[in-house]
């Protein structure tokens, strides 16, 4: 296996989609491998960070205007991308982050409709213009997304509802298709070990084979 090479591997998804515990689970593996990997979530991942994510996940922060939304996403982005992105992926560790700067473009742009091109450029200055090598994409339908949430108390983008779900899921497919080379996408209806096994076989084939 190539162990010398560090890699920044992202999850992305609608809400309750299972990322989290996909990211977690190809976090274990590729440690249990030899690859030294750390995990980090979006928004947070530092102490400017997580201040940040109570702002905009904070439920009854409705005059939270769309642009400051993009603007703190990225902000918390930038702080997380200096402060343990980079330094680990420095270091030759690989990276693997739940959300990144594809989670702008599909609900600051999909949901609240904001300019895709102004979002990118946004992204890149936030990032230093750092790119993953690959982004895993668990796609799920809104209802099925809204069903596996019911049970937890929704945060303030979760709580906006189907419609918005679907509108962050379509841009997610846009996406997808626009970096076609970079965007795994996998199906979320299935079970939880299938999903894995699926993206596992995906990073064997880049980066083991």
């Amino acid at each position: 296996m190539e162990l010398n090479r560090s890699r920044f591997i992202t999850f992305e998804g609608i809400d309750g989609c299972g990322k989290s515990t996909q990211a977690k689970l190809l976090m274990e593996t590729l440690n249990n491998e030899g690859c030294k990997t750390v995990l980090v979530r979006e928004p947070g991942g530092t102490r400017v960070s997580e201040a940040v994510r109570e702002i905009l996940l904070t439920k009854g922060m409705d005059e939270l205007e769309h642009r400051t939304e993009a603007l703190l996403m990225t902000a918390s982005r930038a702080q997380l991308t200096d402060e343990v992105i980079l330094p680990n992926l420095d270091n030759g560790n690989w990276v693997i982050a739940d959300r990144f700067a594809d989670s702008t473009l599909a609900y600051q742009g999909g949901g609240r409709s904001l300019d895709v091109e102004w979002l990118i450029k946004l992204n890149d200055y936030a990032t230093a213009g750092l790119t993953p090598d690959l982004t895993v994409f668990v796609d799920i339908m809104p209802e099925e997304g809204q069903r596996r949430r019911e049970a937890n108390n929704p945060d303030r983008i979760e709580k906006a509802g189907v419609d918005f779900q679907q509108k962050v899921r379509k841009m997610y497919h846009v996406i997808a298709k626009r970096f076609a080379e970079r965007i795994f996408v996998v199906d979320g209806h299935e079970t939880i070990e299938n999903i894995q096994r699926n993206i596992w076989q995906e990073i064997t084939r880049r980066y083991f084979l």
